[in-house]
């Protein structure tokens, strides 16, 4: 019995170790600052002679694609994140080390003006008069509009495998693409001046071994099985996205004059 155990074991664990690398189990992580993915390309992006000035009012996931599950199935999660602003906020304050553009969220701008309001009354009410005028808000003379405009599921997938006297081994891929959209408009005149499309595959791959002996002149089945996926995180597919569209953002507007590089990183 135990030799019989034995030797389909060794055989899965050399046809294992044909599939790819070595299976390692995840351990805990501490928490850490996520660094921005295109550091040598749009944090060291020649800075501008002066900071152009851009609000961003939405910025939204516009395919309305559901998370496929593991049968083949839909669930009720977004495929994609549903705050893409988070990452375009971030890509533009980053750009040039945050020496590019004046960044204005107008996405909040209702509890912005309301706690300046209470700002004003609380002051009026115990200093007896607003002495102390607030400052203006910033006005942006450019406006970032945009969202992820598409995500394409399983465009491409594949994958081989073997099997003999029930011993065996498979390996499969699927990728997807996200799509992402910025445009750059402007204020004065509402006219689209830049218009962006960038786009980045998610790859997802499969390994797994397994073998499936009967024992015991037939009458006692053995079956084992071992693997492991690995999927490319989506918001990290989609931060790159966008940053690549910042990035191509910025080189398209100073091939157009819209601001002037210095050189300066």
């Amino acid at each position: 019995m135990s030799r019989l155990l034995l030797f389909p074991l060794v055989i899965l664990v050399s046809s294992c170790s044909t599939l790819g690398d070595k299976i390692e189990f995840p351990t805990e992580e501490q928490p850490k600052v996520q660094e921005t993915l295109l550091q040598s390309e749009l944090r060291n992006v020649s800075k501008p002679t002066r900071k152009p000035t851009v609000a961003v009012y939405q910025f939204t996931d516009q395919t309305g694609q559901k998370r496929q599950n593991s049968s083949g199935g839909t669930s009720f999660s977004s495929a994609v994140t549903q705050a893409p602003s988070v990452y375009l906020i971030r890509a533009l304050k980053r750009a040039s080390k945050g020496n590019f553009f004046r960044v204005v969220d107008r996405q909040i701008i209702d509890h912005v003006t309301r706690e300046r309001q209470l700002i004003r009354q609380t002051r009026q009410s115990y200093e007896g008069n607003d002495s102390q005028k607030l400052p203006a808000l910033t006005f942006a003379g450019m406006i970032i509009a945009g969202g992820i405009v598409g995500y394409d599921s399983s465009i491409d997938t594949g994958g081989s495998g073997a099997r003999t006297l029930g011993i065996g081994g498979s390996r499969e891929f699927s990728v997807d693409t996200v799509t992402v959209n910025i445009r750059l408009v402007s204020v004065a005149t509402g006219e689209v001046l830049l218009d962006v499309i960038t786009s980045k595959t998610i790859l997802s791959t499969a390994y797994s071994g397994d073998v499936f002996k009967f024992i015991e002149q037939g009458t006692q089945l053995i079956e084992i099985e071992s693997g492991v996926t690995q999927n490319e995180s989506v918001s990290i597919a989609t931060q790159r996205a966008i940053e690549q569209g910042v990035l191509e953002l910025i080189l398209r507007g100073s091939q157009k004059g819209f601001w002037t590089l210095t050189g300066e990183k």
